[in-house]
């Protein structure tokens, strides 16, 4: 049986600005909660917390003795004061990019508020930390806490575009990874370039809406999305883990038989939205996974997610989330793929059978920040794309690459899947005839079973960013950012303005690395 993991985070704000809020009574509150399940949880204190003596007592309580105490990165007044770094926050914690993450300050300053805040998180607990989170750290960070300190584990935010001024886009879509020395936010692709942690992605993202949340075809995407995720604060007609039907879709397609090495989510939420949004979904979802703990589900701190991830794999696995509807009922299927060179979604809707994502990783790929300190109130880390559903839709276009038969687009539907070692198999239907889609390590296949044609159709807006693209022979040649990738095709691919084509018996795509 695949190991089913839930990890409940919780982190600690000692400081909310935007609004009036109790921020003492959702700690509280998830400790009683977390007892009455007799379930562990991790608890993650931002610096401000870390000092203040009514939290630093409630992570000391008798009550909270069984759970996990961290920390989380977001810098805030108290810690750039202590580190004699001028503070030029609006507030005393500041949700700028440049100000309130660690990607605002020099590399020398991250490696200085990093040893304030374990030393004097050393200084309360007995420890240092043995986990650390954040919506992001950058690479630089968190590579120089891995090498001094050691964790278990890390985490961050969901892939989301310009949601609270975070862009985070194209990475691991769900689970864990060894991050490469170059990207906090793309896994390694050799094992000699990792930063030597697992990092988990949060907020359990949901599989089908939220990677195309405010997409138009008309205008193209969202400059902001919204929130389609497990945080028990979001409900409504998006869906959210305040709304039950969600909740019931969500766990069961996130945790079904079609599980690669094996399957993750994290449950939790921020102090910062005040307990009265959150407990009748926290509340909800604690009943929800007593009832799955009875079958096998596991859920641990995120240390103990940590230390099995790095008993279990020396290198990223592949991993799979599989939708065979979504939980409108609109007849959606969605398959993301995840291994340590490439990511894919296979996805179905009212436009057919389509590629929606095909991104790539690469150890050669920096981030942004690497060596250089952000300016902007906004971050963006992203991979290298190929595909996107999402970016390069809009002029009426949904973007993708769409499967044909002799012209006519595929409308197959799954009817199984299968995973061996890291291949996963779908199996397709389009009425009586049979499509099948292969994934692993080094790249996808398509073909149909009874040997014809089939073509693979990339269509995108042209006017949209997007990598430039050209062909060589076999060879497609991105470039993106000034860094130049390439993928190896079964056939030549054909380059247009807004479009390219493969065609061939047996579609092959392999990651060039």
């Amino acid at each position: 049986m695949k190991r089913k993991i839930v990890n409940i985070i919780n982190f600690i704000r000692g400081c909310e600005p935007r609004c009036e809020v109790d921020l003492y009574e959702p700690v509280r509150e998830q400790i009683a909660l977390l007892k009455t399940y007799g379930f562990r949880g991790s608890f993650l204190l931002q610096y401000d917390a870390l000092i203040d003596p009514r939290f630093v007592a409630m992570m000391k309580s008798e009550d909270n003795r069984e759970n996990e105490i961290g920390v989380w990165l977001e810098i805030v007044e108290p810690l750039c004061q202590k580190a004699g770094i001028p503070w030029r926050g609006r507030f005393p914690w500041d949700w700028h990019a440049n100000v309130g993450f660690s990607v605002g300050y020099t590399p020398a300053e991250r490696e200085l508020l990093v040893d304030i805040l374990f030393e004097d998180f050393k200084a309360t607990f007995g420890t240092y930390p043995r986990v650390m989170g954040s919506w992001i750290i950058d690479t630089h960070t968190l590579a120089y806490a891995q090498d001094k300190y050691g964790l278990d584990a890390s985490c961050n935010c969901k892939d989301q575009w310009g949601t609270d001024g975070y862009t985070l886009w194209g990475a691991y879509y769900n689970g864990a990874y060894y991050p490469s020395r170059n990207n906090v936010f793309s896994p390694a692709v050799k094992k000699e370039n990792a930063i030597g942690v697992p990092v988990f992605r949060m907020l359990g993202s949901d599989p089908v809406y939220q990677y195309d949340c405010g997409l138009d075809p008309s205008s193209g995407a969202a400059s902001w999305q919204g929130v389609i995720t497990l945080e028990p604060v979001y409900s409504g007609k998006d869906g959210g883990g305040g709304e039950a039907a969600w909740v019931d879709w969500y766990l069961r397609e996130n945790y079904n038989d079609s599980l690669m090495t094996y399957g993750y989510t994290q449950a939790g939420q921020e102090n910062s939205f005040g307990w009265q949004a959150m407990e009748k979904g926290l509340k909800l979802q604690f009943e929800r996974f007593a009832e799955m703990e009875k079958d096998g589900l596991v859920i641990e701190t995120l240390g103990e997610s940590g230390r099995w991830f790095k008993e279990s794999f020396e290198e990223t696995p592949p991993t799979a989330t599989v939708c065979y509807d979504d939980w409108k009922k609109s007849g959606k299927q969605s398959v993301w793929y995840n291994c340590k060179n490439y990511r894919a979604n296979l996805y179905l809707d009212q436009n057919g059978l389509r590629l929606r994502d095909l991104t790539l990783f690469s150890d050669g790929y920096r981030d942004r920040y690497l060596d250089g300190v952000c300016t902007s109130p906004v971050l963006q880390f992203d991979t290298l794309p190929v595909i996107d559903g999402n970016r390069f839709s809009g002029d009426g276009i949904m973007a993708g690459g769409y499967f044909t038969l002799e012209g006519r687009k595929l409308s197959a539907r799954i009817t199984e899947v299968g995973e061996d070692g890291d291949r996963l198999t779908v199996s397709l239907a389009d009425g009586d005839r049979a499509l099948t889609v292969i994934f692993d390590e080094r790249g996808m296949t398509a073909f149909c079973e009874d040997g014809k044609v089939l073509s693979l159709v990339y269509r995108f807006d042209p006017k949209k960013p997007h990598p430039q693209m050209a062909s060589e022979g076999n060879t497609l040649t991105l470039c993106h950012r000034g860094f130049t990738y390439s993928l190896s095709c079964s056939a030549p691919p054909r380059v247009g303005e807004g479009c390219v084509t493969l065609s061939a018996d047996r579609i092959t795509l392999t990651a060039v690395q």
